[in-house]
């Protein structure tokens, strides 16, 4: 072997073992931090959103008449049933397999556990949620239970309190700060009627 070839293979063992250290150093580096979560979204406008897509207006939005049909009523946008509006006893077929019947306005509805009207959502202090705290409102929709209290009524069919109450901390805090936001309205929605009255 010559000198030449002897320095051409130390400097390819050389260059070898520095490529071996540099990626040897890049391994024994700490991972770069994972990305963060994006900030929780509480602001009204999400929880608008939410109320928009998740159905809210079906029932707490009073329907009429329109060009192409019942649509709701946003001049009385989540006021619940009209308080302008009894209803009749309800004629529920015996032996049919119908299990609840709706009044026209999408906002009283009857089957097995009696009638049900469905709440008025606004802030109206005497006649909607104005009293209520944001942690009555998530407890309402976890537990069932009206006002969100143990002793309160049950929250009854068809308002699917199992349903909402999955939706997490930050989603029914939304909905609770955009409900905050819209005007209040004065109704006064009916008690329930128990079965068979």
């Amino acid at each position: 072997m010559n000198r030449v070839t002897i320095r051409y293979g130390v400097l390819l063992a050389a260059a070898a073992g520095l490529g071996i250290a540099l990626v040897l150093s890049g391994c024994s580096q700490a991972p770069p931090p994972p990305p963060q979560a994006p900030a929780a979204d509480l602001s009204p406008e999400h929880g608008k959103y939410l109320v928009d897509t998740h159905g809210c207006h079906d029932c707490h939005t009073p329907w009429k008449m329109g060009p192409k049909g019942p649509a709701p009523d946003m001049t009385r946008m989540l006021s619940g049933h009209p308080a302008d509006m009894p209803l009749p006893p309800p004629v529920l077929p015996k032996n049919s397999p119908w299990i609840m019947m709706a009044a026209a306005t999408n906002t009283a509805w009857a089957g097995p556990w009696g009638i049900s009207y469905t709440m008025n959502l606004t802030p109206d202090q005497n006649t909607g949620i104005g009293i209520w705290t944001e942690k009555m409102f998530i407890d309402a929709l976890r537990t069932g239970k009206h006002m969100g209290t143990a002793s309160s009524r049950d929250i009854l069919p068809p308002m699917p309190w199992q349903a909402y109450g999955q939706m997490n901390d930050d989603e029914l805090k939304a909905i609770w700060a955009y409900l905050r936001t819209i005007p209040p309205i004065t109704n006064r929605i009916p008690d329930p009627t128990p079965p068979g009255k």
